[in-house]
């Protein structure tokens, strides 16, 4: 599938794509963060047949649904196993957690709990990107982590508790 992209000007990002049942399907991003799908006649490719308007959080939460976040259809299992039944799952770090103001080596994340540490954002600009044992973790961060479902509980564990 082809997706074409452009910029509208005072606007946002309009993606255009066909898809192989052929389907025209254009969504707009707007910079106040809406989102307006439209999708296009089969018979005529410029007359739109329907639209909607999604509000950023709506959006995202429809993206994480499409994703299959919420729902793994069957003929995918091949490519679970190829994962290895791996999740990744996003944490913020509230202040209260225990891991506040302790390195991941502190915690011995990897060893206590099995996920790996893929990247700890704590604002918009500081990303650690494949932290190493002497990143702190601090309140307000956000960390993705990647692991079995069990790891991933004792990870969050370790996170609230301080200790697996």
């Amino acid at each position: 599938m082809e997706i074409r992209e452009s910029i509208l000007p005072g606007i946002g990002m309009k993606y255009q794509m066909d898809t192989a049942s052929g389907d025209r399907l254009v969504v707009i991003i707007h910079d106040d963060g809406r989102r307006e799908l439209y999708h296009f006649d089969y018979e005529d490719l410029e007359q739109s047949i329907s639209m909607i308007t999604l509000e950023d959080q709506e959006a995202r939460q429809i993206a994480s649904i499409i994703g299959g976040m919420a729902y793994r259809p069957k003929n995918l299992e091949s490519v679970e196993m190829a994962f290895n039944d791996l999740i990744i799952e996003w944490y913020k770090i509230e202040s209260q957690y225990a891991c506040v103001g302790k390195t991941i080596g502190e915690l011995d994340v990897r060893q206590n709990s099995g996920v790996s540490i893929i990247v700890v954002m704590e604002d918009k600009k500081t990303k650690h990107i494949n932290p190493g044992p002497d990143v702190v973790l601090r309140a307000e961060s956000t960390v993705l982590a990647v692991g079995e479902r069990e790891q991933q509980k004792r990870f969050k564990q370790i996170l609230m508790n301080g200790s697996g």
